[in-house]
């Protein structure tokens, strides 16, 4: 006897029929067949008890596989047919299921190609809210070569590898091999979500790409059977790819959780649902966040989501190959001076209006805004620099300043320029502006990507507190006043000074070569320390600040002309790139650059 019984999805109680049937169920114990829909669905207790067996029919054995399909319908996969391979197509039906999918197979016997009998089952099996996403994962991405390169090396090539093989050892061997959990981690917007559908795209799978809060009910057990249902679609239409996209939502580290706890059942069925696979289901989980920091420990062992993968923001390359795509794909027309500037202005040191870096989507961005300007004024022509300029700052609200305060601006500005024209440590200027498009700061001057990134030394760690200062000795020289202006200089001036005698032991024979500070806390900064070590601390910082000062003043005051050049054709042009600006100073001085301030370092050395 076979009954189909329904209960509330949410489990708070049964249905009338699902107590009528238990009722029956303990009167006539000679009933031996209950039947479900879902089979991963949790029995209650007191059915369960009656049945010593649990048997989950969704999918079939791979092993029988061959016992189901006829000659005359594996005459559409080819001359020879691949069961392996073709079990990655049906692994999730189950053989009544896959009977009815082989016999409506159409086209011709002995196909030199057997991709159309792959296809026709690819869509009978897709089902629920799955897709099938079409992005190329090497010609739709864009950069990123090295996570490409992990991406085939560690995934795709395996499986690859695995489809070619005929033998069943081999094949299990090689399915062990593979991470069926992945975590792709990242800021928002570095395509996270468009990788997991470009490895979807390459291995033919399903994808469905589910948001953390959207899995949430308030009702107690739905957010789990929610879970159970999202699997168990992904199982019947196999190969497929589940994508949790801010993973993080629900799955933060258990014991965290300030809410109604469900975060906690959610986790442990989900853990359930992924210790449940088997390695021959073609069924992958991507979980994407951006707090890889936050997730539960248990998520990120062997065995779960093993595969970790850090997609960062994008470097000159992947940018470059960004803007490829779009100008493509847009029509934009970018010329190469345009396409090298596009690159640039959105590179390292420019920040986003919320305070960022430029992502894959801010450039997306970029690029729509730019086909909406030569959309609206019906441009023909290429495109050029300063187009993509006004694409990126054309509805900025900048403020609107006085002539004075204009004037205050430039000289500080060019203050921080010459200052750093002067500096053998820091690197060339690549723009200089008084009509920034960051809403905290008026004007800025930008550097050039520094030769040495990773290791500096206590010459760089100097010339920028030079650099820091020179725009507030401009003002005292040229303007005879100062503005408040210089606060986050002097900020940045007495935090690098800090670090260089608290952390770094250059802080001169008094304070020693020793570490004073490891916590950032102010209050906790300097703990223990004895009021002569805090005395002779804060004597070697105010020297430091105040050796750059003076350096920053004989600088300014010996080019004081120069200064006054330079603010002046600020006013005039507003933005200045490094190659007006080298045209206009000159390159950057090679030689009797700072031999008065190599003699001073020596005092404190």
């Amino acid at each position: 006897v076979r009954h189909r019984v329904r209960w509330t999805t949410a489990q708070v109680g049964l249905t009338r029929e699902a107590r009528g049937v238990m009722t029956v169920l303990y009167e006539n114990p000679e009933l031996v067949w209950l039947g479900f829909k879902d089979p991963s669905f949790p029995l209650p207790k007191v059915i369960e008890n009656l049945f010593p067996h649990r048997v989950s029919l969704l999918g079939l054995a791979r092993t029988r596989l061959r016992h189901l399909i006829t000659q005359a319908e594996s005459r559409k996969f080819g001359t020879e047919l691949n069961p392996w391979l073709l079990y990655k197509y049906v692994s999730g039906v189950n053989a009544v299921r896959l009977r009815k999918l082989l016999s409506t197979l159409e086209g011709e016997d002995y196909p030199s190609n057997p991709a159309n009998a792959f296809r026709q089952l690819r869509q009978a099996t897709l089902g629920g809210t799955l897709e099938m996403p079409e992005v190329d994962l090497h010609n739709d991405i864009g950069g990123y070569a090295t996570v490409k390169q992990q991406l085939c090396t560690e995934i795709l090539d395996v499986l690859t590898r695995k489809d070619q093989h005929i033998d069943s050892e081999e094949i299990k061997r090689i399915e062990e091999l593979i991470p069926k959990g992945m975590i792709f981690w990242g800021p928002p917007g570095t395509g996270k979500t468009l990788f997991a559908k470009g490895i979807a795209t390459a291995l033919g799978a399903a994808i469905q790409v589910v948001s953390g809060p959207e899995l949430k009910s308030k009702w107690v057990g739905e957010s789990e059977e929610n879970l159970r249902q999202i699997f168990l679609k992904a199982r019947q239409s196999a190969p497929a790819i589940i994508v949790f996209d801010e993973l993080d939502s629900f799955a933060s580290a258990r014991g965290t959780y300030t809410g109604s706890g469900v975060e906690h059942s959610m986790v442990n069925q989900l853990l359930t649902e992924m210790d449940g696979f088997h390695k021959e289901e073609m069924v992958f989980i991507i979980g994407t966040t951006n707090f890889v920091e936050s997730l539960d420990p248990a998520l990120m062992r062997p065995g779960r989501f093993e595969f970790h993968l850090h997609i960062p923001y994008p470097d000159n390359d992947a940018r470059r190959e960004i803007i490829k795509i779009y100008d493509k794909k847009m029509k934009l027309d970018m010329n190469e001076e345009a396409l090298e500037f596009a690159v640039k202005r959105t590179g390292r040191g420019y920040l986003t209006p919320t305070g960022t870096p430029f992502s894959g989507d801010h450039i997306n961005a970029m690029c729509r805004s730019l086909a909406r300007l030569r959309l609206r004024e019906d441009k023909k022509e290429e495109t050029t620099p300063q187009d993509v300029e006004k694409a990126l700052t054309e509805w900025v609200d900048r403020p609107k300043m006085t002539k004075a305060e204009e004037l205050v601006l430039a000289t500080h500005e060019s203050g921080h320029a010459i200052c750093s024209l002067h500096c053998d440590n820091t690197p060339n200027i690549e723009r200089i502006t008084i009509e920034s498009d960051n809403p905290w700061a008026f004007g800025y001057v930008q550097h050039q990507d520094h030769a040495n990134r990773y290791i500096q030394t206590r010459g760089y760690y100097f010339d920028a507190i030079v650099v820091a200062l020179g725009a507030r000795e401009a003002e005292n020289l040229l303007l005879d006043d100062i503005s408040l202006g210089a606060v986050q200089d002097i900020q940045t001036a007495t935090a690098i000074a800090r670090d260089m005698v608290e952390v770094h032991g250059m802080g001169g024979p008094e304070v020693g070569v020793t570490r004073y500070r490891s916590d950032e806390h102010d209050n906790l900064r300097r703990a223990g320390l004895s009021e002569a070590q805090k005395e002779a601390i804060d004597r070697a910082i105010h020297e430091i600040i105040e050796e750059a000062r003076q350096r920053a003043v004989e600088i300014i005051r010996e080019n004081k002309a120069t200064v006054e050049m330079l603010r002046d054709l600020l006013l005039e042009k507003r933005t200045i790139d490094s190659k007006a600006f080298t045209e206009l100073m000159g390159p950057k001085p090679a030689e009797d650059k700072t031999s008065k301030t190599r003699k001073s370092r020596k005092k404190t050395s």
